[in-house]
């Protein structure tokens, strides 16, 4: 919630867009993308077109009176359910449903709260954070067996399960610093290192699909957020987007061509090789963030 949160203030401003498409229609939408809006009145989730069309609100707050959210979508890897983080039972807890948002339950929860799932890309487990000062952990998915799989006493946040099963990249805060970084680790806790050492703040790591690259969103460089790309050896960073207004929360695409991303309230889809143009698919007065895309293949035409 705190990402979410900073990351809606850096939204604030709302400069012109290279479009604008407001993604309404009627229908019940693939979906393609996942993500997070407040167009509510709180942060609900909502599926759509890739072309921002067919929207629907899934999750549906506030419930019982009380001021709820919903956050950190992440598709499971056969695309049928998703995992997010809720704060319906009064703590932030992890919650699974279907892809058309029924049979929404909870899957993990602790006093000091479980946020931002990720699943192994055969779908038997999720890597998640938990705790005041979050650690990462894994469990089983159906939310048991939590492990934590690191210990440095510093803040972790943003894992990102890369699609081989190899890697866990999250972020950590440096501490006595403000500067947040990369790291990778293995899922059973082994080869913790950088993989970014940008003296920043960098955010949100996301896997191109074969593992090679991570995307994030830093301030390293212009002092406004960007997204960049950096290989597994930690070397170069490389620009996708970095036009006016801050853009984060990036993701990557399953064919590997496009980055879903926020800037100033809207979700914009990009060319992954940066330079090319940039689409808004959501209205920016809705402050949509957090983008999620189904990784499972779309069915054949006329199926």
């Amino acid at each position: 919630m705190r990402r979410l949160l900073a990351s809606a203030a850096a939204l604030a401003a709302v400069p012109t867009l290279v479009v604008a498409a407001c993604g309404g229609g009627a229908g019940k939408p693939r979906p393609d993308l996942v993500f997070v809006s407040t167009k509510s009145g709180v942060y609900d989730i909502y599926a759509m077109n890739a072309d921002g069309s067919r929207q629907v609100d899934l999750t549906n707050g506030p419930r019982n009176g009380a001021l709820e959210y919903a956050t950190d979508p992440a598709f499971s890897p056969d695309g049928k359910s998703i995992a997010f983080t809720s704060t319906r039972t009064g703590n932030q807890a992890i919650f699974l449903m279907d892809v058309d948002g029924t049979n929404q339950r909870e899957l993990s929860s602790s006093p000091g709260g479980d946020s931002s799932p990720t699943w192994s890309p055969d779908g038997k487990r999720i890597a998640f954070v938990r705790g005041q000062t979050p650690a990462l952990y894994v469990m089983n998915a159906n939310g048991t067996g939590a492990n934590r799989i690191t210990e440095s006493g510093a803040a972790e946040s943003d894992p990102a399960w890369s699609p081989d099963g190899r890697w866990i990249a999250f972020v950590r805060v440096q501490l006595a610093t403000p500067t947040r970084e990369i790291w990778l680790v293995h899922p059973d806790g082994t080869g913790a290192h950088f993989l970014t050492e940008l003296g920043a703040s960098v955010n949100s790591p996301t896997w191109s699909p074969d593992s090679r690259r991570v995307a994030f969103s830093t301030d390293a460089r212009t002092g406004h957020f960007g997204i960049y790309w950096i290989a597994l050896n930690g070397k170069g960073a490389h620009l996708i987007s970095g036009g006016a207004g801050d853009a984060v929360s990036p993701d990557w695409s399953p064919d590997g061509q496009s980055i879903a991303f926020t800037r100033n309230g809207a979700v914009v889809v990009a060319d992954a090789s940066g330079g090319g143009p940039e689409t808004a698919v959501t209205n920016p007065k809705d402050n949509d963030s957090q983008p999620d895309w189904n990784p499972a293949p779309p069915p054949a035409k006329g199926s």
